[in-house]
């Protein structure tokens, strides 16, 4: 008996099995509402139903008047402190400040400066992966894709630890400085792989310098010539700060809450929260707000035309633009309504990134954007929703004019991310006593078995 099929045949197998299965599997929407399940874990009125306990990261939006959601402008809070405070310090004193902001994160308060010292130099002692790891491990196996490449290296990385299931505090801890230490190796390494292997691209492979900080080293090994501009190191570094954390909500957070809640390796749960990070409606949104601006400068003779840019707008959410998704990425969030903090304080060093740049036109274009797309929603819509811009819109830009990859706009998320994991993975060690199991309602009818001899 031959098992060989034809390519053909297999190719209809799989169209006309997926067909079956889409058929089959669909029930309606409207048995969300007759269970009273909330879908997304989103309740009615949009925000999220609590699953947890957290003193890491807070999200506000909102404010609850006399039993009525008011929106509010938007804030994020780091262990207590407004992100602002934390963005603006650092710029008003010149420095970087996202190793300040992991040290805040992991250990829930501010770091003197013999603290900030030694946990810099322990990041620096730990900047360098393991030997053959690069050979072995990046260079051998290239992926189309470098947040896959990044969530096989996480994993990969169990095999080089000695004490890998040691979930210790003090164990979990050491993990975590490793991992956010060589997770910007990671990525540059396994972008250079793709590049060289996919595009043909010649092939460098620069070491981290321990003077510099994690955002001049992003720089550092992302460029043929390691060169950068103060500018440059600064915009990215406040990009970090902004990524790092976003409360426990959020889906890759929540997903190494549920993965460290099994008591597994912290290894497990980051590669995990990588895959969630990954996704277009998370992570990856970044990169749809791009290719939806790329086309938009094309299709649109007057950038500074309001009604030429609102026609275009529309022309997406009526499906006829772009990929005909009808989203205007980058604009809306789940939680924030009136502004999102992240994206005001990375707006403000975008203005003058592109003024260096010489790309104020494009920047102004943003702007614009993001001006209009709320009311030419609400006016096809019929509705008076509030949105805002949210912190993708700015992000992709800001790291197109660093002249960073498309590949590495993702990866540099989880760069800065995978602080705020690592914090909520010792936070559910330390306090998660139950493993995470949430309840499902089947909503299929009951059948009986039916002999295989008796089917039709």
């Amino acid at each position: 008996m031959s098992y060989q099929i034809p390519t053909e045949e297999l190719e209809k197998y799989y169209e006309d099995s997926a067909r079956k299965i889409d058929h089959d599997s669909y029930y309606s929407p409207d048995l969300y509402s007759k269970h009273n399940v909330k879908r997304g874990l989103r309740n009615e009125d949009g925000t999220g139903v609590v699953v947890g306990l957290t003193e890491i990261g807070d999200v506000q939006s909102y404010r609850f008047e006399n039993g009525k959601k008011i929106s509010q402008e938007g804030k994020l809070i780091y262990r207590g402190i407004d992100v602002y405070e934390l963005v603006d310090a650092c710029i008003e004193e010149d420095r970087f400040g996202f190793e300040e902001c992991a040290y805040l994160l992991l250990f829930g308060e501010l770091p003197n400066g013999r603290e900030l010292d030694m946990f810099r130099k322990v990041l620096v002692n730990n900047r360098s992966l393991p030997e053959g790891f690069v050979r072995d491990i990046i260079m051998k196996a290239p992926s189309s894709n470098i947040m896959n490449k990044l969530a096989r290296a996480i994993l990969v990385s169990y095999s080089y630890d000695e004490n890998a299931e040691d979930t210790s505090i003090k164990n979990l801890f050491r993990q975590s400085m490793e991992i956010i230490a060589r997770l910007p190796l990671m990525a540059a390494y396994g972008y250079q792989a793709k590049s060289h292997y996919y595009n043909g691209s010649s092939l460098f492979v620069h070491m981290p310098s321990p003077e510099l900080s994690t955002a001049e080293n992003v720089l550092r090994l992302s460029r043929p010539d390691c060169s950068f501009t103060h500018l440059e190191a600064s915009t990215l570094d406040t990009a970090l700060i902004l990524h790092a954390e976003h409360g426990g909500g959020n889906n890759s957070t929540f997903t190494s809450h549920v993965v460290a809640s099994t008591g597994t390796d912290i290894y497990s749960c980051i590669a995990a929260a990588l895959g969630s990070l990954k996704g277009p409606k998370h992570g990856g949104a970044n990169l749809k707000v791009m290719e939806m601006m790329d086309e938009m400068k094309k299709e649109v003779n007057n950038w500074s035309s309001d009604s030429q840019v609102s026609e275009y707008l529309l022309k997406i959410l009526r499906k006829e633009a772009y990929d005909h998704s009808g989203l205007i990425y980058g604009i809306g969030h789940a939680v924030y309504t009136l502004s999102d903090p992240r994206c005001v304080l990375l707006k403000r060093k975008a203005k003058e990134l592109a003024k260096e740049k010489g790309r104020t036109a494009e920047f102004d274009l943003y702007e614009r954007v993001e001006r209009l797309a709320p009311i030419v929603f609400n006016e096809l819509k019929k509705t008076n929703k509030q949105m805002c811009a949210n912190v993708d819109f700015y992000s992709g830009f800001v790291y197109d004019m660093l002249n960073i990859p498309t590949d590495l706009f993702t990866p540099i998320f989880a760069i800065a991310r995978v602080v705020g994991l690592c914090a909520h993975i010792i936070e559910e060690r330390i306090n998660g006593e139950r493993i995470i199991r949430p309840a499902y309602i089947n909503v299929r009818e009951r059948a009986k078995y039916v002999k295989l001899s008796e089917r039709k």
